[in-house]
């Protein structure tokens, strides 16, 4: 995708299409104003007709308007006036966009940079605007047969601005807001693939490929074999039911001199039945979606590495397959981790923290400013905070905060979360250093505290992406969070927001 910035006014812009919006009770936006007044009052007209409405998302596209040189005109709703959102911005953006689907739309010209949105400035809404774009475009049909509807051939955004000096962060907002976008496809592809696609080795053949041809990023692949040596116990105790083998994926970015790293663990379960703690048959084919941790990690790593951020970025991804045989591990099994300590596992659904401790374990060795682990890990999770939030625990306050504060700026939010002594004493166990379960009451929190075991020394955080990494239902498929806080997170870190 190409990007520029213009200053012009929207009626004398030759493109495809110029989105302009307008808010309650006839009130125009800045880009709508100006078309309205080219065109003798048509967008006036319209609204008092009910042709066009208000509410945020709904969409009009006008065609040959009279006075304007745009082959098309989408109008949006943006809802009431001094109240729009980033959320909305984001909002209105995309339902334009999917308005204009089954057209054959080049080029647009996007004037909703010029409104007042809460919270945002040039660099953000050209950055919201991008991300909101590739997502109504994304599409998952590469399974289907047949003949596919082709896509909209969008190849050129235009992003209006009120003063040339803003230009700049406008750019670099579209350019951040286009790497960020692809991050999601990636994670989104990735969980949306099936497991029997979506293997380990399928994702280290993925991470393989984003080395390929950048000079800053290279992966490394550990075995089975190297896992056993290593003493991961633990992980490997996840994997003894599959004859899929397990993988450990080790992606380097190197392009912060001598500075430590900072690395993401992510959560590679690429089908979890359960194992012999097998799950309910209703919903289990969503156990695909079990590695979208790992999805997001390795999309992060792609935005990042496409960004060219100047930071140093390693990426660990744990993948396994959870499956029921005769040789998979019991409940009541004691493995030992990586660390020494050992786990009685009390129940094999609960294995996402079993492959997590081992490498989260493997990470200290690259010695990290900051360790963030994501994991799809707990249904608890979902009776928290639902489907809108990721929760954020943290053995620091300033992480924790940092990671808050990503997720409210880039709108994948998140949540802070407790821990402490009284939750860490649930996983008390009568014949090893630990269970791996701590009891019907806060299980999100006991399996973050289990993590937590593991990260002495480190400054850690762990997200539990398990109510905001998949939709079910009409719009099921993967979402692709939390590649943005993560993305956001680490712009900060690096220094390279304006």
């Amino acid at each position: 995708m190409k990007y520029f910035t213009t200053t012009s006014n929207a009626s004398k812009r030759a493109t495809d299409c110029v989105i302009v919006g307008v808010y309650n009770r006839g009130k125009l936006g800045v880009g709508a104003a100006e078309i309205d007044t080219a065109s003798n009052g048509r967008i006036q007209k319209l609204i008092k007709t009910g042709d066009i409405a208000s509410q945020i998302g709904r969409c009009t596209v006008l065609t040959e308007v009279a006075g304007v040189k745009a082959a098309r005109v989408a109008v949006v709703g943006l809802g009431k006036s001094g109240a729009l959102d980033a959320i909305g911005f984001k909002k209105a953006v995309a339902a334009s966009i999917r308005s204009l689907s089954n057209s054959k739309t080049r080029q647009i010209l996007n004037t909703l940079t010029l409104e007042t949105v809460k919270n945002s400035d040039s660099y953000y809404l050209a950055r919201h605007s991008v991300e909101a774009i590739g997502d109504a475009l994304y599409k998952f049909d590469q399974l289907k047969s047949g003949r596919k509807k082709k896509p909209m051939p969008l190849s050129t955004v235009g992003h209006s601005i009120a003063k040339s000096g803003a230009a700049a962060k406008t750019a670099r907002g579209a350019e951040h807001g286009d790497a960020i976008a692809n991050g999601v496809a990636v994670a989104k592809d990735l969980g949306n693939l099936p497991s029997n696609v979506c293997t380990p080795s399928y994702l280290t053949r993925i991470a393989k490929k984003l080395a390929s041809g950048n000079g800053k990023l290279t992966t490394q692949i550990l075995s089975e074999a190297d896992m056993k040596r290593l003493g991961m116990g633990s992980l490997m105790s996840v994997t003894a039911g599959s004859t899929e083998p397990a993988k450990m994926i080790v992606m380097k970015y190197k392009n912060g001199g001598s500075k430590r790293p900072y690395v993401l663990v992510g959560k590679g379960v690429t089908f979890d039945t359960g194992g012999i703690s097998l799950k309910p048959g209703s919903g289990m084919d969503e156990m695909k979606f079990d590695m979208c941790g790992a999805a997001s990690v390795i999309g992060t790593m792609a935005a990042i590495s496409r960004m060219q951020l100047p930071i140093n970025l390693y990426v660990v991804v744990p993948a396994v397959e959870n499956m029921p045989s005769s040789t998979a591990t019991k409940p009541g099994d004691i493995v030992k981790s990586m660390s020494g300590q050992t786990i009685e596992v009390l129940n094999t659904d609960a294995e996402g923290r079993l492959i997590l401790c081992d490498a989260l374990t493997y990470s200290k060795r690259f010695k990290p400013e900051a360790i963030i682990d994501v994991a799809t890990l707990t249904g608890a999770c979902v009776v928290a905070l639902g489907h809108h939030r990721s929760a954020i625990y943290a053995n620091n306050d300033d992480l924790q905060d940092a990671l808050f504060a990503a997720g409210k700026t880039s709108e994948d939010i998140g949540w802070p979360m407790p821990m402490g002594p009284q939750y860490d004493a649930q996983l008390k166990s009568n014949f090893a250093d630990m269970a791996n379960i701590g009891g019907a009451g806060g299980g999100s929190v006991t399996a973050a505290c289990f993590l937590g075991r593991y990260t002495s020394g480190m400054n850690w955080a762990h997200l539990d992406i398990a109510g905001v990494a998949w939709k079910s239902g009409a719009q099921k498929g993967s979402t692709g969070r939390p590649v943005p806080m993560l993305s956001e997170y680490l712009l900060s870190r690096a220094g390279a927001l304006p």
